[in-house]
């Protein structure tokens, strides 16, 4: 093999290798800042959960799974997996969402609820 094709070899390999990892990997959070509107009062409330625990706000039970935040060299973007259960006068839960939710896009998996709509504000690391 000649000189000059050993250092274009040696190059494209350099070359790949530094590229291969382009997309790091999300960082996963301790807990979720959320923010709920009631639509009959049209009042705010703005709650923080821990990964893996629940947090009871009038019928809805939300219990936090996950949440992952994008690295902070990348777009930001948190994903939160959630199940959300609506409690009735006789205390029985109905699940009415289980899924990820993202900031950014709240559309993408909303919460559909006659008194309530959902955001995901924050997930803490």
């Amino acid at each position: 093999m000649k000189h000059g094709s050993l250092r274009i070899i040696i190059f494209s390999l350099f070359f790949f290798l530094s590229f291969a990892n382009l997309h790091a990997s999300p960082i996963e959070g301790k807990g979720v800042n959320i923010q709920i509107l009631d639509k009959i009062t049209s009042e705010i409330s703005n709650i923080f959960i821990k990964v893996n625990d629940y947090y009871q706000h009038e019928t809805l039970k939300i219990e936090i799974h996950a949440c992952y935040k994008r690295p902070p060299e990348e777009v930001p973007e948190d994903f939160v997996l959630l199940r959300i259960f609506d409690i009735d006068n006789n205390y029985n839960s109905n699940k009415i969402f289980q899924g990820w939710m993202i900031s950014s896009s709240p559309s993408a998996s909303p919460l559909e609820h006659p008194i309530y709509n959902l955001w995901i504000k924050d997930c803490k690391i």
